[in-house]
């Protein structure tokens, strides 16, 4: 069936809370909220291929490593596999004393004790139980009027509270080795009560956002009457109460993310005792803003987030953790998880689950870092180059051109974060340059090589790879090694100073209006090493004047910088030349000469290889005509 041409006639839209007294639109976020892995629990659930208990434990191990205190295993009376994990888990050892588990089971008796069985052993668990309180599920699924909704959930968390009460006074069976000499020992007995387990109960209003916000008030205010017991908030054997848990979920996601932070906010203000109160989100993503609810339930008085790691969860996923706490770290606050190897959390993620990473998932896919646009890698580079500069000073916060964050604080390169294909600029091009070889190309330099490497990428239709556009520098300017030479190749090289009168220059070599300097350099063409010699006022139009003279090759120099590489004993000279021809108008940079890359440890060194670099250029383009190399070319048009 077509989408429809007027859809209210079938879809209702969402009727909003009348809440004129929120709060939340003037709060910023000023801390994380508690955390709680589900990838366990719901999201496995939600793979067609559920993972093996192995693939959980590693990813167990790595919500441990992440950081996550409080982490939802398992749905223990669903199947045996998921009743044995939670066993695995207490009786290995896996669990640290200050990481809390969490179990999950309906408002059914038989289930609940169940789930109670699967925690025996267990240092610190969190037993979550739910039952739908919304219309929809009241009438439709369980033919259920409020009351009964409301005497289904208190009842059940009365038997919960009995039994938290016998696990938690429990003598660990490992202390029937004791004779009963020992076990009548009162002093003993009372250590031994502290084995038993400590526990907090989360209780959740399953279908919070389409449940009435005053009626969710009643149905948890029961629960908590139900739970709390005795004066004082403590436990039979004097135990401080933990608070109780209420998880607030957007079961399915109706309507926008400010009515939900409404939803939350009425709650937060309306239910009694908040200080014995955590309240817990639990947020779906059906309309694509589960991050924003999150983020905005918080605002709206939510203390803990329920997620799963890059979002995984049933139809459109749960909320994803690493958005939200990257988020929060984007704006200086400490998300007490750590992301900063990103990808052993893909590696695991997709490893456990089968389920792939999107290239463009927030902070964590492949490219979420990558520019193609070349205004884009423009802004980069000049966005690290202030960076830099800023750092000099003493200055590190971050503030660069589109990335909110430094993408090596999550384990990325600063090779992925600009690429280049058809779409690319000279920015992200030199960037690549300079980061792979610390060459720091000029301007219009810049502007030369990015046709290079645009032909390149349009001619093969793909992604250029670093290395394609290092190579692409090496061929084109002939640096790097021996196997990029050009036709012509410096092999050595001498200078002397003298006077135009021919006598010697006076102590000071850079006095005098009339110094000049002789360069004589051996050269080879071809393979065939010739001995040039040129005078000039300084070494590189005596290079350029041994050139013409020796070779036939008649250039001038227009544009000329260096910079150093490294530092120390291994600096380095790079020189950038660009030539022209003795005819061209050096002042009209419109019409584009030939470019030239020299690196050596002798300045002097690097600006000759840098001519001779452009001269090269400028020959292969067949731009360039020199009586060394008319033979040649009679020989490639067929004369002799």
């Amino acid at each position: 069936m077509p989408m429809l041409a007027d859809p209210s006639k079938r879809y209702h839209p969402f009727k909003a809370l009348p809440f004129t007294e929120r709060t939340w639109p003037n709060k910023q976020h000023e801390k994380a909220p508690i955390w709680l892995s589900t990838d366990l629990r719901d999201g496995n659930q939600s793979l067609a291929n559920p993972m093996t208990n192995s693939q959980k434990l590693r990813f167990f191990r790595h919500l441990v490593k992440l950081g996550f205190k409080e982490i939802e295993v398992s749905y223990p009376a669903a199947s045996e596999p998921d009743f044995n994990f939670v066993q695995d888990l207490i009786n290995n050892g896996e669990i640290p004393d200050d990481v809390w588990i969490q179990v999950l089971t309906p408002a059914r008796s038989d289930l609940i004790k169940k789930t109670f069985e699967s925690l025996k052993g267990a240092k610190n668990a969190i037993v979550h139980m739910y039952n739908a309180t919304s219309c929809l599920f009241r009438e439709v699924v369980f033919n259920a009027d409020q009351k009964e909704t409301i005497r289904l959930a208190t009842t059940h968390s009365q038997l919960v509270r009995e039994l938290a009460e016998e696990y938690a006074s429990k003598v660990s069976t490992s202390l029937l080795v004791y004779d009963l000499a020992s076990l009548i020992d009162r002093s003993l007995f009372g250590l031994c009560k502290q084995y038993g387990t400590n526990f907090r109960f989360e209780y959740s209003p399953e279908t919070f956002s389409q449940t009435e916000p005053a009626y969710a008030v009643e149905v948890c205010e029961a629960v908590k009457k139900a739970w709390l017991s005795g004066p004082g908030s403590t436990w039979g054997d004097g135990r401080k109460e933990e608070r109780i848990i209420f998880n607030l979920p957007a079961t399915v996601e109706v309507a926008t993310p400010n009515c939900f932070a409404d939803q939350v906010e009425y709650f937060s203000t309306h239910i009694s005792e908040r200080e014995k109160v955590i309240i817990s989100l639990h947020t779906h993503n059906d309309r694509g803003c589960a991050v924003a609810a999150s983020e905005l339930g918080i605002l709206a008085g939510a203390d803990r987030i329920e997620g799963t790691v890059l979002g995984n969860g049933e139809r459109t996923g749960n909320v994803d953790l690493v958005t939200l706490a990257l988020n929060l770290y984007s704006q200086g606050i400490t998300p007490h998880l750590d992301f900063s190897d990103m990808f052993s959390v893909i590696d695991t993620v997709t490893e456990c689950t089968g389920l792939p990473v999107h290239p463009r998932h927030p902070y964590a896919g492949e490219l979420v870092f990558t520019a193609f646009s070349g205004s884009h890698q423009d802004a980069i580079k000049k966005g690290f180059e202030a960076q830099q500069k800023r750092q000099a000073t003493g200055d590190i916060h971050w503030e660069l051109p589109y990335l909110p964050i430094d993408p090596a604080d999550v384990g990325c390169t600063y090779e992925a974060v600009i690429r280049v294909n058809s779409q690319s600029g000279k920015g992200g091009i030199a960037y690549i340059v300079k980061q792979a070889q610390s060459l720091d190309l000029p301007r219009r330099m810049q502007i030369a090589f990015y046709k290079v490497v645009q032909s390149i990428s349009e001619a093969t239709g793909r992604e250029l790879s670093v290395q394609d556009i290092t190579d692409a520098l090496r061929r084109e300017y002939h640096v790097g090694g021996t196997q990029f030479d050009g036709r012509m190749v410096l092999r050595s090289f001498t200078l002397s100073d003298s006077l135009t009168d021919g006598t010697p220059t006076p102590a000071d070599p850079e006095s005098g209006p009339d110094r000049q300097r002789t360069l004589t350099a051996k050269v080879s063409v071809d393979g065939i090493v010739r001995h040039i010699s040129g005078t000039g006022n300084g070494p590189l139009s005596a290079f350029l004047n041994a050139l013409n003279s020796g070779l036939g090759i008649d250039l001038a120099v227009r544009e000329y910088s260096e910079h150093a590489i490294g530092g120390g004993s291994d600096v380095k000279a790079a020189s950038y030349v660009e030539v022209i021809p003795p005819d061209a108008d050096p002042k009209d940079k419109t019409q584009g000469g030939f470019w030239g890359i020299g690196v050596d440890p002798d300045i002097t060194g690097s600006g000759l290889r840098a001519v001779l670099s452009a001269a090269n250029n400028a020959l292969g383009k067949g731009e360039l005509k020199g009586s060394a190399f008319e033979n040649d070319d009679k020989k490639l048009n067929g004369i002799q």
